[in-house]
């Protein structure tokens, strides 16, 4: 694992307890990196989103949604136990990896700018996410939470991880998106 990946990801890889998963992840990670026109020092400065106007950063949103994630599923086992069965490495690695496609979807102009590059306008970051990760040899059960995160994952059936990072992922951006401002 590199430097500029345990700077990005440090804390949140150590939860993952498989060492080889773990380095998996990482793995992917690096990949992105070095397709991307993005740096890892880019990550904490772009918005997360080009849907919504938003100054908060892909590595904000990102690490929240990890976060968030982990402690759902902690939560559902505590409450349902062996009724709902969570594999937590699984989770937290495909929580990691939903957005690493962003890499290659976005680009970035001359003055810093971001917007969807060509490559993302054809496919999106579920998509070539998947693709990275296979690339490195991710294991299906999360590679499947990659392509079912966001809304292209509405047609299909949903593992129990992949319904908790969707919906981790899904409350920490339709807000931005969709509130509902109160009068003053």
């Amino acid at each position: 694992m590199t430097d500029r990946v345990k700077k990005l990801w440090g804390e949140e890889l150590l939860w993952i307890e498989n060492k080889e998963l773990r380095e998996k992840v990482a793995q992917v990670w690096e990949l992105a990196l070095s397709k991307s026109q993005l740096t890892a020092d880019d990550l904490y400065k772009i918005p997360f989103t080009l849907k919504a106007k938003t100054s908060v950063s892909f590595m904000a949103h990102k690490r929240a949604v990890v976060h968030i994630a982990r402690e759902s599923g902690l939560k559902i086992k505590q409450f349902f136990g062996d009724d709902l069965p969570i594999n937590m490495d699984t989770l937290i690695a495909g929580a990691i990896l939903a957005d690493v496609g962003k890499l290659l979807e976005y680009e970035k102009n001359e003055k810093g700018e971001i917007f969807q590059g060509n490559y993302g306008k054809y496919l999106r970051h579920p998509f070539s996410g998947v693709a990275l990760a296979e690339q490195v040899g991710i294991p299906a059960e999360v590679s499947h939470i990659i392509a079912a995160h966001a809304t292209e994952g509405d047609l299909i059936k949903r593992s129990t991880e992949a319904y908790i990072v969707h919906h981790a992922d899904f409350m920490t951006f339709l807000p931005f998106k969709e509130r509902l401002i109160p009068n003053k």
